[in-house]
C-alpha cells in the first residue's frame, strides 16, 4: 500500500517523475515498425507516452496503471493527439475486466517493482490475454538497480508456462535488460 501511495503521489509534484521521460524507446520503435499494427496493452502505461505512440502507428491501445493521476495524464496526452485509446485505472495483477486477446502486451517497469509474491498472478493475468503467437516486451532492472530487480532466470522462471524468452538485449547504464517473450 505504501509502495502504491508512493508512485501516485510522484504524479502529483511539479516535476514528472524520473521514469516519465516522454520517450518512446528504440526497442518499442522498431517491434512496430516490423509488425502488423493489432490491439496493444502497455501494462504500468503512466502518462501514456507508449499508448500514444503505438496509437499514432495504427494499434488498438489499451493502457494500465494505477495511479489515478497518471492515467489523467495520460487522458489528457491521447486528447492532444487526437488518438483514441482505452485507459484504466487498475493493479497489473488483477486485470479481469479486460477482454483478449491481444497481439502485444508491452512493460516498461512496472514488473520489476511488483512485489515478488504478486508475479505469479501478474504472470497468469498476462498468459490469459495475450494470444498464442503474441508478444510481450518487457523492459526491467536486475538486481542492484533501483527496484526488486530481475534476472533472465527470475524472467523465465515466471513466465515460464505460458511464454518462452526469444531475446534479452542488455540495458545500457543502469543493470537492466529488455526481453522479448512470444506466448506458447
Amino acid at each position: 500500500m505504501l509502495r502504491r501511495l508512493w508512485f501516485s503521489a510522484m504524479y502529483w509534484l511539479p516535476r514528472p517523475p524520473p521514469w516519465d521521460t516522454g520517450v518512446t524507446p528504440p526497442e518499442l520503435e522498431r517491434f512496430v515498425a516490423s509488425h502488423q499494427p493489432g490491439r496493444a496493452l502497455d501494462l504500468g502505461c503512466g502518462t501514456g507516452t507508449n499508448v500514444v505512440y503505438v496509437a499514432r502507428h495504427g494499434w488498438r491501445a489499451v493502457g494500465v496503471d494505477y495511479a489515478g493521476r497518471a492515467i489523467a495524464k495520460a487522458r489528457q496526452r491521447t486528447r492532444a493527439a487526437g488518438v483514441r485509446c482505452e485507459l484504466y485505472v487498475a493493479d497489473v495483477t488483477r486485470l479481469d475486466f479486460l477482454e483478449p486477446p491481444f497481439d502485444l502486451a508491452l512493460d516498461i517497469g512496472c514488473l520489476h517493482s511488483l512485489a515478488v509474491g504478486d508475479r505469479p498472478r501478474y504472470a497468469a493475468g498476462l498468459a490469459r490475454l495475450v494470444r498464442p503467437g503474441g508478444t510481450y516486451l518487457l523492459y526491467a532492472f536486475a538486481p542492484g538497480g533501483p527496484a526488486t530487480g530481475l534476472t533472465r532466470e527470475d524472467v523465465a522462471a515466471t513466465f515460464a508456462t505460458a511464454f518462452h524468452v526469444v531475446a534479452v538485449e542488455e540495458g545500457a547504464g543502469r543493470p537492466s535488460a529488455w526481453y522479448t517473450l512470444e506466448r506458447r
